[in-house]
């Protein structure tokens, strides 16, 4: 019963869902990035070619950009049946297939540092880059977005607890190999090969605990909390009156600077006066076509046009009432009291309109997340040839450039919600996916690499878990009070910048070559 409701939509939909040709039309009419899905059998074709790398990258590059559009579309369109949370997991789950595919042909490779930092990669892509724009891209059109407090809570434990299974193996060497060299006696010393030996078996049984962890959380998310993990979030606050978002803030800044600080007459400036300023209760549309004021005595006395009004004289905004504040309610009744404007009807209440029918909804969703894989990966094999030069590093690739590659189709999707004032879908993308990064991917990957005879283990490279633990502290920092702005987002994304910056110039390490366990 508690399923069932969590499957219920937000909105009523209608009784009539489109045919399978209309549908297939609206995929087609979807955007003109379609056009780029051309480039899909061109990189295919140079793939296995004997080309350049450089050319297979540029063009899966362009092809994975369509690809994750159309991930972003059907995803969308599948979350309206199903609710946000359900769409959210699901768009994450299908998103990490790329990093899983990445990951095992990697470590099939015995390419052990790939698999790490790709997956921490990963990680730091998703809580920095992806949440950091979905904050932003909201708040260029919201003042402030609100998201449910339970699912944060949630979101951040989860990510805590998945530093902690990083940090601990990597507190266990250094403890280790610190008490061996804290005295000159050796005979108490623990050998590198019985270390690596202890830090592999634990971190297979800390593997095992976190697929158990993850279990739990999807049993919380989709049946025991359902309903609480899928309710409806407060309301987001529009701007003010007027008011575009931040890439109004100078303007505004200039039109409050005027008003605090009016310029005195002088007699050098009869000669040259400006024309007023239009009433400042005006919405900015409205002032920019007001008409010029005449200049002069003579011209100003035939005018017809009303006398220029002083800062004093102008209209106050009329008082909010009581528990208005913050909420969408304050800024209608402001915009109505003034008279700009007719009063939106509410449409919460509406039908939603269905683009796709379920079967080609699902059927878009599987194929695309399959396209996006293949040519992921032949973009992964191009940039081992681009970085065959030694101009960039392979830690780098495996941190930064492959998590944008892998994760392409969900920055699209949560940036794309964000906008459309859905940043619940957007955070259970950005913020979901990284929990089944480092709950369910990374545990996942070190059981398949136990099963194979790989020495994978959870100990990290100590750079990147510093790393990750300060990334994930910054996170709840600025998701625990349930509301963003696109500061935050500004925040979130110049640091997943810092981070880059600092790896470029890190000459990287090998944890298995430490602990001397051969692959």
């Amino acid at each position: 019963m508690v399923l069932q409701l969590h499957l219920k939509p937000k909105k009523k939909l209608k009784d009539k869902a489109p045919s399978t040709w209309s549908s297939i039309m609206t995929i087609v009419k979807s955007s003109w990035l379609n056009v780029l899905l051309i480039f899909i059998p061109v990189g295919w074709a140079l793939h296995f070619t004997p080309i350049t790398p450089v050319a297979v990258f540029v063009t899966t590059f362009l092809a994975i950009i369509p690809l994750a559009n159309l991930l972003a579309f059907s995803t969308e369109e599948l979350a309206i049946r199903v609710g946000e949370t359900l769409g959210g997991l699901l768009n994450a789950t299908l998103g990490n297939a790329v990093e899983l595919i990445v990951a095992i042909i990697a470590l099939i490779q015995c390419k052990l540092t790939v698999v790490q930092s790709s997956l921490i990669g990963s990680i730091l892509s998703n809580l920095l880059l992806v949440l950091g724009m979905c904050f932003y891209a909201g708040g260029v059109k919201y003042s402030e977005q609100g998201f449910l407090v339970t699912p944060s809570q949630v979101n951040s434990e989860l990510l805590f607890l998945s530093v902690v299974a990083v940090l601990l193996p990597g507190a266990f060497n250094i403890a280790v190999r610190s008490s061996n060299s804290s005295d000159n006696n050796t005979s108490n010393d623990v050998p590198t090969s019985v270390l690596g030996s202890d830090i592999l078996q634990m971190s297979h049984g800390v593997a095992v605990i976190l697929l158990f962890i993850y279990l739990c959380y999807l049993i919380f998310t989709l049946w025991s909390h359902a309903s609480m993990m899928n309710a409806t979030s407060q309301e987001s606050t529009l701007y003010p009156t007027g008011f575009k978002g931040p890439t109004m803030l100078m303007h505004n800044m200039q039109d409050k600077w005027k008003e605090s600080f009016p310029r005195s007459k002088s007699p050098s400036s009869k000669s040259k006066k400006r024309p007023p300023l239009p009433p400042l209760d005006l919405p900015l549309e409205a002032q920019a076509d007001a008409p010029a004021q005449p200049d002069g005595p003579d011209q100003r006395a035939n005018s017809t046009s009303p006398p220029e009004p002083h800062i004093a004289d102008v209209q106050q905004p009329a008082p909010v009432p009581d528990g208005m504040e913050n909420d969408l309610e304050a800024a209608e009744a402001s915009r109505l009291a003034h008279g700009h404007g007719e009063p939106v009807p509410p449409t919460e209440d509406d039908e939603q309109e269905l683009q796709m029918n379920v079967p080609v909804t699902i059927g878009l969703l599987l194929i695309v997340t399959v396209l996006v894989g293949v040519t992921a990966e032949f973009l992964v094999d191009s940039i081992d040839g681009v970085t065959a030069t030694g101009a960039i590093s392979e830690e780098w690739v495996g941190l930064i450039l492959l998590p944008i590659v892998g994760n392409a189709a969900e920055h699209v999707t949560a940036v794309t919600v964000a906008i459309k004032d859905k940043l619940d879908l957007s955070i259970g993308v950005a913020v979901g996916s990284s929990i089944q990064i480092a709950v369910f991917v990374i545990p996942f990957v070190v059981v398949v690499a136990w099963i194979m005879g790989k020495p994978l283990t959870m100990l990290f490279d100590p750079f990147e878990s510093v790393v990750l633990f300060l990334a994930v502290l910054t996170v709840n920092y600025t998701t625990q009070d349930a509301k963003s702005n696109w500061l935050e987002g500004m925040i979130l994304m110049m640091l997943y910048v810092i981070v880059a910056v600092s790896f470029w110039f890190y000459p990287g390490y090998n944890p298995s070559q430490a602990l001397n366990l051969p692959c």
